[in-house]
């Protein structure tokens, strides 16, 4: 720790995060600060090639609304946005994404991505929203375009931040060490675009032992963009609704191609569809559970009542798939040849996104074209830009948004001067990763006329306020020096918690009382205050976090962020008094829908006094 040198560093626009919304911030806000002679950062936990929730790739682009060739028109997708939130989404985000997300998906195949094609040069589409692509590289292809546009020097990579630079009330910058070097940063910034991610980890996973580390969002986001928001004392949005996704079981391998292009249908043990045999609890979900395509979380809800009732395991029944299709090709030849085409594509959908899925498939001898696969509900994710919507409650457009939803600048928090994007915006849910970048640059664009207009003078911190900012962030590292030789193991000490512990503490408390997947994804008001008297021993104990390299540190600051995260979301289930998602949780002691929460519930941490605001904020149509 003695080690640490620190290195300050004066900008004008700080973008955090690497992922696909910092790529469409960096290329956005690199333009227009040139036009206008300042300064953009990038800081970047990882590599920005491989960073981000595509770092290993993708088989389909989701959103793409096609507006130029007439195929759909913004309202059509703030409609489908709205339904399958079960009413609760910002339209005006919504729509600000959607009528510049086609522009993204020109820019990335001008980039090198290439976008399949049908015999007459036109997208060939996955479903009504989605594109497929060859997408393996994707991320690197994007990140070029972003390195290229801010250049080397103005990018920081495995750099972990760890807290918002403060000045007072007032977010001037952020603050964090390296995991590859002895140095301590300090970002001063006139504007910080907050692009870090989603949160894995705070539930614990479906998959154990050799396979804990797996998850289907990636496991290195860790609620580093709640944690930073919630810390500046921003308003959240949404935080109770987590996203559960149903994948090909244990390796996470998407369904969407099988659902959507192969036209499948997933069954149970008995060989029922449940989305015909329950067709009738659709009813018992007021206006949502007619609208088609019928949300997410109702779909998932029908198939874990099928497990509920012992009719496991879910399949996909992917060699029904594939015998549908060859059996519309009337010439035994040309029938043959589609089935070699299904079975590349089949697995081709894994190896550009979920190689483990593959792997998984040759393990255990499975043929997509013989046999079906299982599919499953996986734990519980955070991600604003899924199907999920949790993240920071931002302004809107000013010739969309309605009054109460603007306030000067395009995606800036309630606090002055942070902005952001992708998994860190909320209630702006299935923008995906075309959306993100497209609302990367929205936001950027927005953050520099925020500098140009506000003229904001340049930060000016205290050293007292940097040393104490670095004794916090470099903390675990001290605590284990100095404790370690008090005990024969180093991992069996009184005097400090190591982060996988305390991480196993937190996944544990969350899915007992917050409803994981041992759980059902059921819990009520009594567990929901159990959660919190266990999360506040947790947060106790998180100051006596320990770490002996700088990995562990970082792990240690990720299952700090974590907690928060966690904390912010039993906090906001407990206050709707209504199940509106099931299928992402349900309130055994409020389990019907109420009208009167169709409503955003937003919350606001006080850091001073360790309190939280919880407030209905009502819903305003856009379009």
């Amino acid at each position: 720790m003695k080690n640490y040198t620190t290195v300050e560093v004066d900008t004008d626009l700080l973008i955090l995060g690497g992922g696909m919304s910092a790529c469409g911030a960096a290329v956005e806000a690199a333009y227009w600060a040139k036009q206008n002679n300042l300064k953009v950062t990038l800081v970047d936990k990882a590599a920005m090639d491989r960073s981000g929730a595509v770092a290993m790739g993708l088989s389909a682009i989701n959103q793409y609304v096609g507006l130029k060739d007439g195929q759909n028109t913004i309202k059509d997708y703030v409609d489908y946005v709205r339904n399958d939130l079960m009413g609760v989404t910002r339209e005006d985000l919504v729509a600000s994404i959607a009528r510049h997300v086609d522009s993204t998906v020109h820019l990335f195949e001008k980039w090198g991505l290439p976008i399949w094609k049908d015999k007459d040069g036109g997208y060939v589409h996955e479903g009504r929203w989605q594109l497929m692509i060859n997408g393996e590289s994707y991320k690197v292809i994007v990140a070029e375009a972003a390195k290229n546009n801010l250049g080397a020097d103005n990018i920081y990579e495995r750099v972990f931040i760890t807290e918002p630079l403060m000045d007072g009330d007032k977010c001037v910058g952020a603050v964090g060490f390296s995991v590859r070097e002895e140095k301590f940063y300090v970002f001063k910034a006139k504007a910080v675009l907050v692009c870090m991610g989603g949160a894995v980890g705070v539930f614990k996973p479906r998959s154990t032992g050799e396979g804990a580390g797996r998850a289907w969002y990636p496991p290195f986001n860790s609620a580093a963009s709640a944690y930073f928001t919630i810390k500046c004392g921003a308003e959240m949005t949404c935080q109770e609704v987590r996203f559960i996704p149903v994948r090909f079981k244990d390796a996470y391998g998407p369904v969407g191609a099988w659902f959507l292009l192969f036209k499948s249908r997933a069954t149970n043990a008995m060989g029922e569809n449940y989305m015909e045999t329950r067709k009738a609890e659709l009813e018992n979900w007021g206006p949502y559970g007619k609208v088609k395509p019928i949300p997410a979380n109702l779909r998932n809800y029908l198939g874990m009542l099928d497990i509920m009732e012992g009719k496991g395991p879910i399949y996909m029944r992917t060699e029904e798939a594939i015998a549908n299709i060859v059996k519309s090709e009337k010439d035994p030849a040309t029938a043959k040849k589609k089935l070699k085409e299904l079975e590349s594509e089949a697995w081709e959908d894994f190896l550009d996104m979920t190689i483990s899925q593959s792997i998984l498939w040759a393990a255990t001898n499975v043929s997509p074209e013989e046999k079906p696969s299982e599919i499953a509900a996986a734990e519980p994710y955070f991600i604003g830009s899924h199907s999920g919507a949790s993240g920071a409650w931002v302004s809107g457009p000013k010739d969309i948004a309605p009054a109460e939803y603007f306030w000067g600048y395009e995606n800036m928090s309630t606090c002055k001067g942070i902005f952001c994007a992708g998994d860190a915006s909320g209630a702006s849910s299935h923008k995906f990763f075309s959306g993100s970048h497209a609302e990367g640059r929205i936001a950027a664009k927005a953050a520099i006329r925020y500098i140009v207009k506000e003229k904001p003078a340049a930060p000016s911190v205290k050293a007292d306020v940097v040393e104490k900012l670095k004794a916090e962030a470099l903390a675990p590292l001290k605590t284990y020096e100095d404790n370690v030789n008090k005990t024969t193991q180093p991992d069996v000490n009184p005097n400090y918690i190591l982060w996988r512990p305390f991480m196993q503490r937190l996944q544990k408390l969350m899915d007992e009382y917050a409803g994981g997947v041992t759980a059902q994804f059921t819990t009520n008001e009594s567990c929901l205050k159990r959660a919190l008297e266990l999360l506040a021993l947790l947060k106790e104990d998180s100051e006596k976090l320990a770490a002996n390299s700088a990995h562990e540190l970082m792990r240690c600051w990720e299952n700090k962020h974590r907690m928060y995260q966690a904390e912010a979301h039993v906090r906001t289930v407990l206050f709707r008094e209504e199940t509106r998602w099931p299928g992402y949780y349900f309130r055994a002691d409020k389990p019907k829908l109420d009208p009167a929460w169709e409503c955003f519930v937003n919350c606001k941490y006080d850091a001073k006094n360790n309190s939280w605001e919880m407030k209905k904020v009502p819903i305003k149509k856009a379009l």
